[in-house]
């Protein structure tokens, strides 16, 4: 029995294949538009230069046909559907730009509009691909085990419920299923988000996926293949991709109507000084002098340098905005959730408290030596160094906490003999002549009755009640002492929160998939109440869900696997990006490219800002529409004057919108989120303060 669970696995099992990942290059848009800006590149220079017409002319014409037949294709399909595209009217305003003279102008046009498309099929392909890739995290094959005892290596999508399969140490974990037999600790920090591994004994559930220690598994296959837990992700994923509101700027609401009446008023301005005798010549220049100064390119240009502008200077300090309409979207936002493990948190165990136990003197004395500061104490170090010295051949994460929180110390490792391990119930070793035990609590104190016994499995129980992993030492049998390993708060954590706080009007929720206790411990530290815990992907996504059906357009910051169905379920979506999971990264709108949480409310106040200058814009090319059409409608404008007043408003545009390129645009919206954070944080001082009891006497 112990051969078979302990026999080495095949070079294959459990190992994924490499991610697939789109070039730019394979995408027939990014080859279109590629071809367009190096057309217009070369020709751009010729004609600043002076060069005669048949220099330039030709490559001008090459830009307008590699860059534009697609975008025109598309909307000569969408005008079969009666829909009128706006991406035909730019060609159709290009085509008229170079009409009159203006090639340069029309050609600029056309590799903005190219390039915007190559952009969005590749961040859309790229999201694809790392929903494939999430596929990969489970195994391709599987040991099942014959009713004869025998194994065999087969698919994993040839698994059906009842068969039985064999999880070697280190192994991914083929199908959904329950543990009939053995013990190991399982990574399941893709599905849950728990920072640790958590122990699996008969009769406990595992995913596929999940990553196995070093112990050998026996798990009786629960479900199909198609319905496993990160099967179900991807669908979530998807689904939620494709039936998420299309993301449109403000301006885009309304294009079909103002393209429509802009066409008829063109064809109007046109036909109608026939009708009464104008010269044909007359009437078409009047008509496209219309277009040209009724034409939305100072509208779409009063939108987009002011979101561009946002987007860069985000990206200078560490957000990554995929869009200018996520930008535009960031600054909406009136709900957070957010993922605790890698997001509130660092994502790393560390040790956080020290408790060494003894014979305490008094009831003071022992007060004192639970209290005692963790950087201090003899005792503590002593513990620590001996504790380090035998988890220092183990892999496993708490071992790497002890290990390093000893190095921290300045501790000088002795050498460990006799190491052995059991998963699920810790290690020993010898150190310097003692037997130490380092390991669960729960499980090295089983069927102890001795005092010390008790006051060690008290404190292991007050750690664990603070939301701590408590680790107990044991030396030649005996309680030494007790580690609390925590995963460690960002140190901006409280602040982010009290800003999100003020700037959306209600305190964020945390949504996990970690233990309630952790959980709330966490909560509780940086002034969040709407504590969710102990979810699986699907229900972050119906929490997320529920908020938007009550008309909330929810922020959620995550950054593991399963997050990614919530991030795409979102109104708007950001991952943390040093420790993101790929499929997190694509699904998200935005990525925090330093894990710098406290630019969160930052880059959303600076989206506020953006919007502001957006309707500034809209106002100053309207003022100027306005004026230009009804000149040329009333009066004689002629077009040299028309097309001056045309560029000259979308140059004002422009350049105010470029405003918030500078670094004091940035500056001034952290001072936006730090101002709404602060009557947060004072509003939660005052709730905790008459909340929470007064400490008793002693304690």
């Amino acid at each position: 029995m112990a051969s078979t669970l302990t026999k080495p696995a095949p070079a294959s099992a459990g190992t994924a294949p490499a991610r697939r990942r789109t070039r730019v290059l394979a995408l027939p848009e990014a080859r279109w538009a590629l071809a367009a800006l190096v057309l217009f590149l070369i020709g751009l220079p010729l004609d600043l230069l002076g060069a005669p017409a048949w220099a330039w002319g030709p490559l001008f014409a090459a830009t307008y046909l590699t860059g534009g037949w697609e975008p025109a294709w598309e909307g000569l399909k969408a005008l079969k559907d009666k829909t009128l595209d706006v991406d035909l009217l730019m060609v159709v305003a290009a085509l008229g730009a170079a009409s009159i003279g203006q090639v340069l102008d029309g050609a600029l046009l056309i590799v903005i509009f190219a390039t915007s498309g190559a952009l969005e099929a590749l961040a859309t392909a790229r999201t694809a691909d790392s929903v494939r890739g999430l596929l990969d995290l489970a195994p391709t094959t599987a040991t099942r085990l014959l009713g004869d005892g025998t194994e065999e290596i087969v698919p994993t999508g040839d698994l059906v419920v009842g068969d039985v399969i064999v999880i070697r140490p280190g192994e991914r974990v083929g199908a959904d299923g329950r543990v009939t037999e053995g013990a190991s600790e399982v990574d399941q920090a893709t599905i849950t988000g728990e920072p640790l591994p958590v122990v699996k004994e008969a009769g406990d559930e595992v995913f596929a996926g999940t990553l196995n220690g070093t112990g050998a598994l026996r798990v009786v296959v629960e479900r199909d293949a198609s319905d496993s837990v990160i099967a179900r992700i991807v669908r979530m994923v998807e689904e939620a991709s494709e039936t998420k509101a299309p993301t449109q700027l403000f301006i885009e609401k309304v294009e079909q109507r103002y393209s429509l009446g802009m066409v008829a008023a063109t064809l109007a301005v046109f036909l109608v000084p026939l009708a009464f005798g104008a010269e044909l010549t007359s009437a078409l220049l009047r008509a496209m002098t219309f277009m040209i100064v009724a034409s939305p390119c100072a509208v779409v240009l009063a939108t987009m340098p002011p979101l561009l502008s946002a987007l860069a200077n985000a990206g200078r300090h560490g957000v990554l905005v995929k869009s200018a309409v996520v930008m535009e979207r960031l600054g909406q936002v009136d709900a957070v959730a957010m993922d605790k493990t890698g997001t509130l948190t660092e994502g790393t165990p560390r040790v956080t408290a020290v408790r060494v136990l003894g014979a305490p003197s008094s009831p003071q004395c022992e007060r004192e030596r639970e209290h005692e500061p963790y950087e201090s104490g003899a005792a503590q170090d002593r513990l620590l160094a001996l504790a380090a010295a035998a988890e220092h051949p183990s892999e496993h994460p708490l071992a790497r906490a002890i290990v390093q929180a000893a190095h921290a110390r300045g501790q000088q490792l002795v050498p460990a003999q006799d190491f052995g391990s059991t998963p699920g119930l810790g290690v020993t070793a010898t150190v310097g002549g003692d037997l130490v035990e380092v390991g669960a609590p729960a499980r090295l104190l089983q069927g102890a009755e001795d005092a010390s016994s008790a006051r060690a499995a008290g404190v292991a129980g007050d750690l664990e009640a603070d939301g701590h992993t408590a680790v107990l030492v044991r030396v030649n049998g005996v309680p030494a002492g007790v580690l609390g390993i925590a995963d460690r708060l960002r140190p901006d954590a409280a602040a982010t929160v009290a800003a999100l706080t003020g700037l959306t009007g209600t305190p964020p929720m945390l949504l996990t998939g970690d233990n309630p206790r952790a959980a709330a411990r966490l909560a509780a530290d940086v002034g969040i109440t709407d504590v969710r815990a102990g979810l699986l992907p699907q229900d972050k996504v119906a929490a997320v869900q529920d908020q938007e059906k009550a008309g909330r357009r929810v922020l959620v910051i995550g950054d593991g696997v399963n997050d990614a169905p919530a991030l795409a379920a979102a109104h708007t979506g950001i991952a943390m990006g040093r420790a993101g999971s790929d499929l997190a990264l694509e699904t998200a709108d935005a990525v925090i490219v330093r894990d710098e949480l406290a630019t969160v409310p930052t880059v959303v106040a600076l989206s506020r800002r953006a919007r502001g200058l957006v309707v500034q814009n809209l106002v100053i090319a309207g003022v100027f529409i306005t004026a230009l059409v009804l000149w040329d409608l009333l009066g004689t404008l002629p077009l040299p004057l028309g097309v001056l007043g045309h560029e000259g408003s979308t140059v004002l545009v422009g350049l105010n919108g470029l405003r918030l390129l500078r670094e004091g645009a940035w500056r001034r919206a952290a001072a936006d989120a730090d101002h709404q954070a602060r009557p947060a944080s004072t509003s939660a001082s005052r709730t905790r303060a008459t909340s929470e009891p007064v400490a008793r006497p002693g304690r």
